[in-house]
């Protein structure tokens, strides 16, 4: 097996072209009658590894250097008994063609990411993975087909064609189950339905304060702990740490043993909780996972459908009138980090009525002067700045100290093989769904070409408007909207965010700092040399701080209620 010459060539890039008059590789997958009756459509990856630590599908990473290898084809009304070929034209990452794969031992394997046909009610027909309730994981989705990893010698060079036969399914994901504490809702949404064509659907998991059946006259402030999927509520946990975990090595905080650390804080969380002293309030975790990403960002989108309205009108008044909410936007609340932060600012800016205070840590771009490394308005490409002599790769992943993990030109290279017409599931191809209009096929409109980088003006224009979140409170602050958040924005970040996320977060704090109609009267602060996904604690490590929103915002929430509550407000029912 050669792996320090296949790891040689992916930490040096792109190997050159096909020699000429090589023989082309072939890779040939198919699937029995006897695992799925009926003809598919998706995406077919076929994955290469030299890491037999885990399964090939486990281990491709846009920010890794130690990712595997990938190529992917959409396959359409693929029959059982019928084979799809991979050859050198299909498009790969890191590598490029299989015909740079140089010739060794690899495992082997592929996976079918099945779509659904979707007939919208804006005429458009599209094929997307619908969520089955693993939170948009090509590599996990129940129902999809995928192969046995087995050793391969492969040869690009080679006369017959590599044969890969698709011969298990991924099972059901078992939902949970309600506990004492958490109870987890599921409500068919009108709206959302309505704009898909078929039934879709919204959950939560509820965290019910202590004290809530001992006090059937009281009515709760509610908060939404915003952030991605989760098939439970994560952080709390009724146990002591499992004395037998097997402690592991967490590579992005440098720490043995942080699977236990997260066992002891979700414990301590428990505690805090359960405890006399802390605030008692219904905290939600929303469920919208859809056909495009783990979760829709919580606002309307022509791609995604009305879930800002669906998630407002819909399913917040359902969980306050189930479990005794106060029901009035004076008592709503929103925290998060990284997705769950622009979740957070979003909901309070395009919502500024319906909440009262937004905790937005590590946000996703929300100025998208600063998308990752690249000026939307501005640049001419979001892979590249070129001069008159010298082009350079814009970066998209660090650490720390700034090393580079990955460029712009390949996370979403990873993203096009994945995916076609943004649908791997993943980041950048989620902002476009979210941020884009429809195109003419459908699809989201690309707000760059995902092989050159070039961007499309007219569609980042359309993002200014509609989602660019400091541009949208520069236009509106005094038209009235900044009456509306003053003492409500609050932001932070580490100054070395691992996507380069402060960045935008220092063009808000220029704005907001200078509004004076009025002030905004919240808060922005940065963690030192701090990565993602800092939320404002100076006392503790990032590892750590990211355990304890709850215990963070919790005061905070309880100071702006009795600060900003209108006159007759219940400040006494649930404050026990």
């Amino acid at each position: 097996m050669r792996r320090l010459a296949h790891g040689a060539l992916i930490a040096g890039g792109l190997l050159g072209s096909v020699t000429a008059g090589a023989a082309s590789p072939r890779v040939e997958v198919s699937f029995p009658a006897a695992l799925a009756a009926e003809a598919a459509d998706g995406r077919l990856l076929l994955l290469l590894s030299t890491d037999d630590s885990a399964e090939p599908r486990f281990q491709v990473s846009d920010t890794s250097l130690r990712t595997q290898q990938v190529f992917g084809i959409d396959v359409d009304g693929w029959k059982p008994g019928t084979t799809a070929a991979f050859d050198a034209s299909v498009l790969g990452y890191p590598l490029d063609s299989l015909a740079q794969v140089p010739k060794g031992t690899y495992t082997v394997q592929a996976l079918l990411h099945r779509y659904e046909t979707f007939r919208r009610s804006d005429g458009h027909v599209v094929r997307l993975p619908m969520d089955r309730g693993e939170g948009q994981q090509w590599n996990r989705a129940p129902g999809n087909l995928y192969s046995t990893p087995r050793k391969v010698d492969f040869d690009p060079a080679a006369a017959e064609p590599l044969r890969v036969e698709l011969d298990r399914v991924i099972p059901p994901i078992e939902p949970p189950a309600d506990t004492k504490w958490i109870k987890h809702v599921r409500i068919r949404s009108e709206l959302l339905s309505k704009f898909w064509g078929r039934d879709m659907h919204l959950g939560a998991h509820v965290l019910l304060p202590a004290g809530f059946d001992e006090h059937p006259q009281a009515r709760y402030p509610l908060v939404i702990n915003h952030g991605h999927f989760s098939h439970d509520l994560e952080g709390f946990r009724e146990q002591p740490p499992d004395p037998a975990l097997k402690p592991d090595y967490s590579a992005r905080f440098r720490l043995h043993g942080y699977n236990r650390i997260e066992q002891e804080a979700a414990h301590q969380f428990y505690r805090d909780w359960t405890g006399a002293d802390f605030p008692r309030f219904l905290l939600i975790e929303i469920q919208h996972a859809n056909p495009y990403y783990d979760d829709s960002y919580a606002v309307n989108s022509q791609n995604l459908g009305p879930y800002g309205d669906a998630i407002v009108r819909e399913l917040i008044p359902h969980i306050e009138k189930t479990f005794r909410g106060l029901g009035q936007g004076w008592a709503r609340f929103m925290y998060g980090g990284s997705t769950g932060g622009w979740e957070a600012l979003a909901a309070q800016v395009l919502y500024p009525d319906e909440f009262n205070g937004c905790y937005a840590a590590c946000p996703d771009p929300i100025d998208f002067r600063h998308y990752v490394t690249t000026n939307l308005y501005e640049d001419e490409n979001a892979f590249f700045a070129r001069g008159p002599w010298k082009t350079v790769a814009r970066p998209a992943h660090r650490d720390w100290l700034g090393h580079l993990s990955a460029t712009m030109e390949q996370m979403n290279r990873m993203e096009l093989v994945l995916g076609t017409k943004g649908r791997s599931g993943a980041q950048f191809d989620v902002w476009q769904a979210v941020y884009s209009p429809v195109g003419p096929d459908g699809y989201p409109k690309p707000i760059f070409d995902k092989r050159t980088g070039v961007i499309d003006r007219a569609v980042a224009e359309h993002w200014r408007e509609n989602f660019d979140l400091v541009h949208i409170m520069k236009r509106d602050w005094e038209k009235g909207l900044g009456a509306k958040l003053a003492g409500k924005v609050h932001i932070y970040t580490g100054d070395m965010d691992n996507y380069y996320l402060n960045n935008a977060v220092y063009a808000a704090e220029e704005f907001l700092r200078s509004t004076t109609n009025p002030p905004f009267g919240g808060e922005v602060d940065y963690g030192d040399r701090a990565e993602h996904c800092w939320n404002g604690d100076h006392t503790r490590p990032n590892a750590l701080s990211r355990l304890r929103y709850h215990q963070m915002f919790a005061p905070k929430i309880v100071e702006r209620i009795l600060k900003s509550a209108p006159p007759g407000a219940d400040l006494t029912s649930w404050r026990y």
